[in-house]
Protein backbone atom coordinates (compact mmCIF):
# COMPACT_ATOMS: atom_id res chain seq x y z
CA UNK A 1 0.00 0.00 0.00
CA UNK A 2 2.45 2.12 0.92
CA UNK A 3 4.51 2.01 -2.16
CA UNK A 4 1.43 2.47 -4.40
CA UNK A 5 0.53 5.56 -2.56
CA UNK A 6 4.40 6.45 -3.85
CA UNK A 7 3.91 5.87 -7.29
CA UNK A 8 0.68 7.75 -7.30
CA UNK A 9 1.81 10.41 -5.85
CA UNK A 10 4.34 10.91 -7.92
CA UNK A 11 1.90 11.04 -10.92
CA UNK A 12 -0.17 13.15 -9.24
CA UNK A 13 3.09 15.74 -9.20
CA UNK A 14 3.47 15.82 -12.94
CA UNK A 15 6.04 12.64 -13.33
CA UNK A 16 5.50 9.35 -15.90
CA UNK A 17 5.68 5.83 -14.13
CA UNK A 18 8.00 3.59 -15.52
CA UNK A 19 7.62 -0.09 -17.11
CA UNK A 20 8.73 -1.90 -13.69
CA UNK A 21 6.59 0.66 -11.78
CA UNK A 22 3.53 0.08 -13.91
CA UNK A 23 4.49 -4.00 -13.45
CA UNK A 24 4.46 -3.26 -9.82
CA UNK A 25 1.35 -1.97 -9.48
CA UNK A 26 -0.24 -4.44 -11.00
CA UNK A 27 0.41 -6.67 -7.84
CA UNK A 28 -1.44 -4.42 -5.81
CA UNK A 29 -4.77 -5.06 -3.99
CA UNK A 30 -7.59 -4.64 -6.81
CA UNK A 31 -9.65 -2.23 -4.45
CA UNK A 32 -6.71 0.23 -3.17
CA UNK A 33 -5.51 0.47 -7.11
CA UNK A 34 -9.00 0.99 -8.70
CA UNK A 35 -9.39 3.88 -6.05
CA UNK A 36 -5.80 5.41 -6.71
CA UNK A 37 -6.61 5.18 -10.31
CA UNK A 38 -10.12 7.32 -9.80
CA UNK A 39 -8.26 9.76 -8.25
CA UNK A 40 -5.31 9.79 -10.64
CA UNK A 41 -8.66 10.00 -13.43
CA UNK A 42 -9.96 13.04 -10.96
CA UNK A 43 -6.88 15.36 -10.53
CA UNK A 44 -6.23 15.15 -14.44
CA UNK A 45 -9.71 14.91 -16.10
CA UNK A 46 -12.28 15.94 -13.68
CA UNK A 47 -15.70 14.81 -14.09
CA UNK A 48 -15.48 15.46 -18.10
CA UNK A 49 -16.48 12.07 -19.77
CA UNK A 50 -16.08 11.58 -23.84
CA UNK A 51 -19.11 9.40 -25.36
CA UNK A 52 -18.91 8.15 -29.26
CA UNK A 53 -20.97 5.49 -31.30
CA UNK A 54 -19.79 3.66 -34.38
CA UNK A 55 -21.47 2.70 -37.58
CA UNK A 56 -20.15 -0.72 -39.37
CA UNK A 57 -19.79 1.48 -43.05
CA UNK A 58 -18.65 -1.20 -44.85
CA UNK A 59 -18.55 -5.10 -43.34
CA UNK A 60 -16.85 -8.42 -44.47
CA UNK A 61 -14.58 -9.72 -46.84
CA UNK A 62 -11.40 -8.24 -45.11
CA UNK A 63 -8.13 -9.43 -46.55
CA UNK A 64 -6.58 -9.52 -42.90
CA UNK A 65 -6.32 -11.99 -40.63
CA UNK A 66 -6.65 -10.95 -37.55
CA UNK A 67 -7.84 -13.68 -35.53
CA UNK A 68 -10.13 -11.97 -33.26
CA UNK A 69 -12.21 -10.89 -36.11
CA UNK A 70 -15.31 -11.83 -37.35
CA UNK A 71 -14.95 -9.96 -40.71
CA UNK A 72 -12.05 -11.79 -41.76
CA UNK A 73 -12.25 -13.74 -45.16
CA UNK A 74 -9.77 -16.18 -43.66
CA UNK A 75 -12.78 -17.46 -41.29
CA UNK A 76 -16.46 -18.86 -41.58
CA UNK A 77 -18.99 -16.51 -39.28
CA UNK A 78 -22.22 -15.19 -39.30
CA UNK A 79 -21.02 -11.28 -39.72
CA UNK A 80 -22.64 -9.70 -42.50
CA UNK A 81 -21.17 -8.45 -45.50
CA UNK A 82 -21.70 -5.53 -47.37
CA UNK A 83 -20.22 -2.56 -49.74
CA UNK A 84 -19.98 0.93 -48.19
CA UNK A 85 -23.05 2.41 -46.63
CA UNK A 86 -25.00 5.49 -48.81
CA UNK A 87 -24.68 8.88 -47.86
CA UNK A 88 -28.21 8.81 -46.49
CA UNK A 89 -27.73 5.99 -44.32
CA UNK A 90 -24.75 7.14 -42.37
CA UNK A 91 -26.07 10.50 -42.13
CA UNK A 92 -28.97 9.25 -41.08
CA UNK A 93 -27.70 7.67 -37.88
CA UNK A 94 -25.07 10.77 -37.15
CA UNK A 95 -28.11 12.63 -36.53
CA UNK A 96 -29.89 10.34 -34.32
CA UNK A 97 -26.92 10.12 -32.22
CA UNK A 98 -26.28 13.67 -31.96
CA UNK A 99 -30.37 14.09 -30.75
CA UNK A 100 -29.40 11.72 -27.96
CA UNK A 101 -26.50 13.71 -26.70
CA UNK A 102 -23.40 11.93 -28.25
CA UNK A 103 -21.17 14.17 -29.23
CA UNK A 104 -18.64 11.71 -30.94
CA UNK A 105 -19.19 9.13 -34.17
CA UNK A 106 -17.36 7.35 -35.97
CA UNK A 107 -17.03 5.46 -39.25
CA UNK A 108 -16.07 2.01 -39.30
CA UNK A 109 -14.72 0.14 -42.76
CA UNK A 110 -13.44 -3.15 -42.82
CA UNK A 111 -10.89 -4.17 -45.14
CA UNK A 112 -6.52 -3.44 -45.27
CA UNK A 113 -7.16 -0.04 -46.23
CA UNK A 114 -10.21 2.38 -48.30
CA UNK A 115 -8.95 2.89 -51.95
CA UNK A 116 -8.69 6.05 -53.51
CA UNK A 117 -11.71 6.41 -54.83
CA UNK A 118 -13.56 5.15 -51.65
CA UNK A 119 -11.62 7.47 -49.39
CA UNK A 120 -13.50 10.23 -51.91
CA UNK A 121 -16.79 8.88 -51.27
CA UNK A 122 -16.66 9.09 -47.38
CA UNK A 123 -15.30 12.55 -48.16
CA UNK A 124 -18.54 13.40 -49.34
CA UNK A 125 -20.37 11.77 -46.80
CA UNK A 126 -18.71 13.23 -44.16
CA UNK A 127 -19.34 16.90 -45.78
CA UNK A 128 -23.05 15.92 -45.86
CA UNK A 129 -22.87 14.56 -41.96
CA UNK A 130 -21.15 18.39 -41.14
CA UNK A 131 -24.52 20.28 -42.83
CA UNK A 132 -26.86 18.27 -40.71
CA UNK A 133 -25.08 17.69 -37.34
CA UNK A 134 -21.92 19.53 -35.57
CA UNK A 135 -21.38 16.01 -34.36
CA UNK A 136 -17.32 15.21 -34.27
CA UNK A 137 -17.18 13.20 -37.33
CA UNK A 138 -13.53 10.23 -36.92
CA UNK A 139 -12.91 7.02 -39.20
CA UNK A 140 -11.87 3.95 -39.15
CA UNK A 141 -10.56 3.05 -42.55
CA UNK A 142 -7.54 1.33 -42.44
CA UNK A 143 -4.01 1.90 -43.41
CA UNK A 144 -3.97 4.57 -45.10
CA UNK A 145 -0.92 7.33 -46.60
CA UNK A 146 -0.74 10.68 -45.16
CA UNK A 147 -2.50 12.35 -48.97
CA UNK A 148 -5.59 10.41 -48.07
CA UNK A 149 -5.92 11.25 -44.15
CA UNK A 150 -5.42 15.03 -45.32
CA UNK A 151 -8.46 14.56 -47.70
CA UNK A 152 -10.37 13.36 -44.82
CA UNK A 153 -9.24 16.43 -42.74
CA UNK A 154 -10.29 18.55 -45.22
CA UNK A 155 -13.24 16.98 -45.43
CA UNK A 156 -14.28 17.58 -41.77
CA UNK A 157 -12.78 14.41 -40.07
CA UNK A 158 -10.96 15.21 -36.44
CA UNK A 159 -9.93 12.00 -35.55
CA UNK A 160 -8.48 8.62 -36.67
CA UNK A 161 -9.05 5.34 -35.11
CA UNK A 162 -6.77 2.75 -35.31
CA UNK A 163 -5.81 0.23 -32.96
CA UNK A 164 -2.50 -1.42 -32.32
CA UNK A 165 -4.12 -4.28 -30.58
CA UNK A 166 -1.80 -5.59 -28.88
CA UNK A 167 2.25 -5.12 -27.56
CA UNK A 168 4.73 -5.70 -30.56
CA UNK A 169 5.78 -9.09 -29.23
CA UNK A 170 2.70 -10.33 -29.72
CA UNK A 171 1.18 -8.74 -32.78
CA UNK A 172 2.38 -11.54 -34.88
CA UNK A 173 0.44 -13.92 -32.63
CA UNK A 174 -2.35 -12.21 -33.63
CA UNK A 175 -2.19 -11.35 -37.58
CA UNK A 176 0.40 -11.72 -40.03
CA UNK A 177 -1.04 -10.27 -43.12
CA UNK A 178 -0.04 -6.84 -41.89
CA UNK A 179 2.18 -5.69 -39.41
CA UNK A 180 3.02 -3.92 -35.94
CA UNK A 181 4.84 -0.89 -37.81
CA UNK A 182 2.26 -0.68 -40.71
CA UNK A 183 0.50 0.37 -37.96
CA UNK A 184 2.44 2.99 -35.85
CA UNK A 185 3.18 4.20 -40.00
CA UNK A 186 -0.50 5.04 -40.68
CA UNK A 187 -0.70 6.45 -36.91
CA UNK A 188 2.58 8.82 -37.40
CA UNK A 189 0.78 9.85 -41.09
CA UNK A 190 -2.66 10.79 -39.59
CA UNK A 191 -0.78 12.44 -36.62
CA UNK A 192 1.46 14.48 -40.15
CA UNK A 193 -2.13 15.21 -41.60
CA UNK A 194 -2.95 17.54 -38.33
CA UNK A 195 -5.11 14.31 -37.18
CA UNK A 196 -5.97 13.14 -33.32
CA UNK A 197 -5.63 9.53 -33.35
CA UNK A 198 -7.44 7.02 -31.26
CA UNK A 199 -5.59 3.62 -30.91
CA UNK A 200 -6.05 1.13 -27.83
CA UNK A 201 -6.50 -2.95 -28.15
CA UNK A 202 -8.01 -5.90 -27.15
CA UNK A 203 -7.88 -7.50 -24.02
CA UNK A 204 -8.16 -11.36 -23.85
CA UNK A 205 -5.83 -12.17 -26.45
CA UNK A 206 -3.86 -14.11 -24.74
CA UNK A 207 -1.28 -11.32 -24.32
CA UNK A 208 0.49 -11.14 -20.65
CA UNK A 209 0.40 -7.77 -18.59
CA UNK A 210 3.42 -6.60 -19.42
CA UNK A 211 2.25 -7.28 -22.97
CA UNK A 212 -0.91 -4.46 -22.13
CA UNK A 213 1.75 -2.62 -20.21
CA UNK A 214 3.93 -2.15 -23.72
CA UNK A 215 1.12 -1.38 -25.95
CA UNK A 216 0.16 1.82 -23.98
CA UNK A 217 3.70 2.88 -23.57
CA UNK A 218 3.93 3.03 -27.55
CA UNK A 219 0.72 5.16 -27.43
CA UNK A 220 2.06 7.13 -24.87
CA UNK A 221 5.32 8.09 -27.04
CA UNK A 222 3.01 8.25 -29.70
CA UNK A 223 1.57 11.24 -27.61
CA UNK A 224 -2.37 9.20 -28.21
CA UNK A 225 -4.76 10.68 -25.83
CA UNK A 226 -7.79 8.44 -26.57
CA UNK A 227 -7.18 4.99 -25.76
CA UNK A 228 -9.91 2.35 -26.35
CA UNK A 229 -9.93 -0.95 -24.91
CA UNK A 230 -11.47 -3.68 -26.00
CA UNK A 231 -12.33 -7.00 -23.91
CA UNK A 232 -12.38 -9.63 -26.81
CA UNK A 233 -16.03 -11.36 -27.42
CA UNK A 234 -15.01 -15.02 -28.81
CA UNK A 235 -16.75 -14.77 -32.21
CA UNK A 236 -17.62 -18.79 -33.09
CA UNK A 237 -15.66 -19.56 -36.24
CA UNK A 238 -12.69 -17.62 -35.16
CA UNK A 239 -9.49 -19.04 -34.02
CA UNK A 240 -10.06 -17.03 -30.53
CA UNK A 241 -13.73 -18.65 -30.43
CA UNK A 242 -12.88 -20.39 -27.14
CA UNK A 243 -11.20 -17.63 -25.61
CA UNK A 244 -11.74 -17.37 -21.99
CA UNK A 245 -13.93 -14.18 -21.30
CA UNK A 246 -12.26 -11.66 -18.89
CA UNK A 247 -13.96 -11.06 -15.78
CA UNK A 248 -14.88 -7.50 -14.17
CA UNK A 249 -12.09 -7.90 -12.01
CA UNK A 250 -9.75 -8.17 -14.69
CA UNK A 251 -10.76 -5.85 -16.72
CA UNK A 252 -11.00 -3.02 -13.70
CA UNK A 253 -6.78 -3.92 -13.04
CA UNK A 254 -6.45 -3.58 -16.72
CA UNK A 255 -8.40 0.14 -16.45
CA UNK A 256 -6.28 1.12 -13.10
CA UNK A 257 -3.03 0.80 -14.44
CA UNK A 258 -3.74 2.18 -17.80
CA UNK A 259 -4.55 5.23 -16.06
CA UNK A 260 -1.32 4.92 -13.92
CA UNK A 261 0.63 4.86 -17.51
CA UNK A 262 -1.51 7.80 -19.18
CA UNK A 263 -2.78 9.95 -16.22
CA UNK A 264 -4.42 12.77 -18.58
CA UNK A 265 -5.80 10.16 -21.52
CA UNK A 266 -9.48 9.44 -22.35
CA UNK A 267 -9.24 5.53 -21.63
CA UNK A 268 -12.17 4.04 -23.42
CA UNK A 269 -14.02 1.00 -22.52
CA UNK A 270 -15.04 -0.22 -25.92
CA UNK A 271 -16.07 -3.07 -27.90
CA UNK A 272 -17.15 -6.51 -25.18
CA UNK A 273 -18.31 -3.98 -22.97
CA UNK A 274 -21.57 -5.65 -22.57
CA UNK A 275 -20.37 -8.80 -21.53
CA UNK A 276 -19.32 -7.26 -17.80
CA UNK A 277 -22.23 -8.24 -15.49
CA UNK A 278 -22.06 -4.06 -14.52
CA UNK A 279 -21.90 -2.81 -18.08
CA UNK A 280 -18.06 -1.54 -17.09
CA UNK A 281 -19.79 0.71 -13.98
CA UNK A 282 -16.96 -0.14 -11.96
CA UNK A 283 -14.51 0.41 -14.90
CA UNK A 284 -15.63 3.72 -14.58
CA UNK A 285 -15.07 3.92 -10.98
CA UNK A 286 -11.20 2.52 -11.70
CA UNK A 287 -10.17 5.18 -14.23
CA UNK A 288 -12.11 4.58 -17.54
CA UNK A 289 -13.60 8.04 -18.86
CA UNK A 290 -14.82 7.47 -22.21
CA UNK A 291 -16.84 4.69 -23.78
CA UNK A 292 -18.26 3.63 -27.29
CA UNK A 293 -21.83 3.68 -26.61
CA UNK A 294 -24.53 1.15 -28.70
CA UNK A 295 -24.03 -1.40 -31.09
CA UNK A 296 -20.81 -2.54 -31.50
CA UNK A 297 -19.29 -3.80 -35.43
CA UNK A 298 -20.64 -7.12 -34.98
CA UNK A 299 -22.17 -7.75 -31.74
CA UNK A 300 -24.78 -5.85 -29.33
CA UNK A 301 -23.95 -3.15 -27.25
CA UNK A 302 -25.47 -1.22 -24.58
CA UNK A 303 -28.03 1.85 -25.81
CA UNK A 304 -27.00 5.07 -25.78
CA UNK A 305 -29.86 5.88 -23.39
CA UNK A 306 -28.76 3.01 -20.45
CA UNK A 307 -24.79 4.88 -20.44
CA UNK A 308 -26.40 8.55 -20.06
CA UNK A 309 -28.37 7.16 -17.45
CA UNK A 310 -25.25 5.52 -16.00
CA UNK A 311 -23.03 8.01 -16.13
CA UNK A 312 -25.47 10.58 -14.43
CA UNK A 313 -25.48 8.24 -11.84
CA UNK A 314 -21.87 8.67 -11.63
CA UNK A 315 -21.41 12.38 -11.89
CA UNK A 316 -19.81 12.46 -15.21
CA UNK A 317 -20.17 15.29 -17.50
CA UNK A 318 -20.63 14.15 -21.33
CA UNK A 319 -18.17 16.62 -23.26
CA UNK A 320 -16.20 16.47 -26.61
CA UNK A 321 -12.52 15.84 -26.30
CA UNK A 322 -10.56 17.01 -29.30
Amino acid sequence: MLRLEEIKNKILAGALISKDEALEICEASLQELCTAANEIREHFCGNAFDICTIINGKSGKCSENCKYCAQSSFYHTTAEEYPLLGTDAIVEQAKYNYDRGVLRYSIVTSGKRLSDAEVDQMCDTIRAIRKVSNIAVCASFGLLDETQFAKLKAAGVTRIHNNLETSRRNFPNVCTTHTYDDKIAAICAAQRAGLNVCSGGIMGLGESMEDRIDMVLNLRELAVRSIPVNMLNPIPGTPYENNKILTNEEMCRIVAVFRFLVPDAFIRLAGGRGLLSDKGRQCFLSGANAAISGDMLTTAGITIEQDMKMLDELGYKVLRNE
